[in-house]
């Protein structure tokens, strides 16, 4: 019977990454965003937001692949613990500026036009492209680099205004761990979050 039991949640575990992965990645990304805008709408506090955040959205980020290439070269030269330290920091830290964003966004009018991805059969790595909209601004485009694994598909990286999120982390990464090495950007990145969740 336990044997059994534990088969059949294997099946479900495996028809549930299935089913995820059958979902497009701009569909993935009009459902979430839609999600988010029906929420901030009802101008919530700090803390819904970042229950927001944690359940609705990071779990479609990789973070692990965006903090392999934040940090660059010198991901090959960290300890497997400094790695952990990296990537737990590093999500900490994209956390706290999302929930800030989502924040400012409460108080606004925005709608997101999200653009069909045309993803081929085979294709792994896409970007979904999106227009940020709001009364009286200029659009903004925000484009999500998303690729396909066992979990379905993640963003890797987000493009605002040309702008590459992990492209931005990597130069300031780089500067400091010229500085002070992999144990100073991880307290440097240690310290960001401290003054963000105290602000």
């Amino acid at each position: 019977m336990k044997l059994l039991t534990r088969v059949a949640g294997w099946c479900l575990m495996v028809l549930s990454v299935a089913a995820q992965a059958q979902i497009a990645p701009d569909a993935l990304v009009a459902k979430t965003v839609n999600e988010v805008l029906l929420v901030i709408k009802q101008k919530p506090d700090k803390k819904t937001l970042h229950d927001l955040a944690e359940k609705r959205v990071l779990p479609h980020f990789d973070f692990a692949a965006m903090t392999r290439l934040a940090v660059g070269r010198h991901w090959r030269e960290a300890s497997d613990s400094q790695k952990k330290a990296l990537e737990d920091g590093f999500r900490s830290l994209l956390v706290s500026t999302y929930v800030a964003a989502l924040n400012q966004s409460a108080s606004s009018n925005q709608s997101v036009d999200v653009k069909p991805a045309g993803v081929s059969p085979g294709q792994d790595d896409v970007t979904v492209r999106t227009l940020v909209k709001e009364p009286g601004r200029q659009p903004i485009s925000v484009d999500y680099r998303m690729a396909l694994g066992t979990g379905g598909w993640k963003v890797y990286d987000v493009v605002v205004e040309s702008l590459s999120l992990v492209t931005n982390y990597r130069g300031s990464f780089t500067s400091e761990i010229a500085r002070s090495g992999i144990e100073g950007l991880i307290k440097t990145i240690d310290e960001k979050n401290r003054k963000l969740a105290e602000s």
